[in-house]
């Protein structure tokens, strides 16, 4: 029986997430704070453009921890925490409190999971859309 090692989410990788999530926000005339995390939940890669308010960077480190937990990208998990929904007591379940609005997408290589990467500071669909920019660019 043999085992292929999955090669994880590197720095270099963290840095190029970063990179292009900023670079589709600068395109869009949006100021946004990026984070990166590895499969563990450990930060890889943070970037707050000075023009960002400062809850951004909480705000993405949050969506990137949501997705990262739920394997989900957190635009798609909104319907699930409410009343009824099935993670409506998660988010108070946690240490850290989960955050279900759209921006946090995880990062996937050879179909597992290997992190997250979370945008936060323009509205909730642009965040999606420059966090899926940037997984996009890293396969």
């Amino acid at each position: 029986m043999s085992t292929t090692a999955l090669a994880p989410l590197t720095v270099h990788d963290a840095e190029a997430l970063v990179t292009a999530a900023h670079r589709a926000a600068e395109a869009a005339g949006v100021t946004v704070s990026v984070t990166v995390l590895d499969a563990g939940g450990h930060l890889l890669a943070f970037r707050r453009d000075d023009r960002a308010v400062l809850i951004s960077g909480e705000t993405s480190t949050r969506k990137a921890y949501t997705a990262l937990q739920l394997n989900a990208p957190t635009a798609e998990l909104v319907d699930a925490v409410q009343p009824g929904g099935p993670f409506h007591t998660l988010p108070t379940a946690l240490d850290r409190p989960l955050l279900f609005i759209a921006g946090g997408v995880p990062v996937r290589r050879d179909g597992r999971l290997i992190g997250a990467v979370g945008v936060g500071g323009g509205a909730p669909e642009q965040d999606h859309a420059f966090a899926t920019v940037a997984v996009e660019t890293l396969v």
